[in-house]
């Protein structure tokens, strides 16, 4: 990754911060971008104290101009772009039948999907100069249905649909992309997480100690963005989830059911 040039959204805590910080290990050039320029000024310095470069770029990828000037500065810093990873993400935790107000879905459905798109659309000239890698940070609840997480799950498997689809549209281009799909991850997104009325649910309902560290689940994310890896699901247990669902579909749902339950 030495001197690849890397946007990383969603940097400015949790997995995407580390995911940079791993990544200005190994001597890439990083964009970083979140809404929160201060925090990002933070992971920058860390950046830069591991060896890399960083460029702070603050952009809500909610909107697409901002997306859109995210890239233009991003070329205007380095010069060129090798890497998009699409990190960006907000979280909910209530039952559909509580929510109080479903624009909360709709923003859901627009930072984490469109959000993704946005930077994708802008992106992609780039990366086809470079033969570059496109990267998606979805999560297992792209894959299944999980309960108190209906808008978040669905804009996960409409993530994972944009990037399969695209996947093939590239192939001839150079352009890999590369899907992730983590399980639950400490890295205090379920803190900002909205309840049924919108707000943050400002407390973790998730035992974090008994779910993947953010440093783990960066170092697999490198890894498989490295080697171009086509998907990655996380734990034994997703992957072992995934083909009991081509099984026993109603076995699943029982587990994801308890999952949620007990917070891990």
């Amino acid at each position: 990754m030495k001197g690849e040039v890397v946007i990383v959204t969603g940097a400015s805590k949790g997995i995407g911060a580390e995911v940079a910080r791993q990544l200005a290990a190994r001597g890439a050039s990083l964009a970083l971008s979140a809404r929160d320029g201060s925090l990002l000024e933070q992971v920058a310095a860390e950046c830069v104290a591991r060896g890399g470069r960083a460029e702070v770029i603050p952009a809500d990828v909610a909107q697409e101009a901002d997306c859109k000037r995210l890239v233009e500065r991003t070329i205007a810093a380095f010069g060129r772009l090798d890497v998009l990873v699409n990190n960006a993400g907000i979280s909910m935790w209530a039952r559909f039948d509580q929510i109080e107000d479903v624009s909360i879905l709709q923003r859901i459905m627009q930072v984490n999907y469109m959000g993704a798109v946005y930077c994708t659309r802008y992106a992609l000239p780039h990366l086809k100069a470079t033969r570059g890698r496109l990267v998606g940070i979805a999560s297992l609840a792209g894959r299944t249905g999980v309960p108190t997480r209906t808008g978040y799950a669905a804009s996960k498997h409409a993530m994972a649909g944009f990037f399969d689809s695209l996947r093939i549209e590239l192939m001839a281009s150079g352009v890999t992309v590369t899907m992730i799909y983590p399980g639950f991850v400490s890295t205090g997104i379920r803190e900002n997480a909205a309840g049924p009325d919108g707000a943050p649910i400002q407390v973790s309902p998730v035992q974090e100690g008994e779910v993947m560290g953010v440093e783990a689940c960066a170092r697999i994310i490198v890894e498989a963005l490295r080697r171009r890896r086509r998907e990655v699901v996380m734990t034994a247990r997703g992957k072992m989830g995934l083909w009991l669902k081509l099984l026993a579909p109603g076995v699943v749902d029982a587990i994801a059911r308890r999952a949620i339950e007990r917070g891990r």
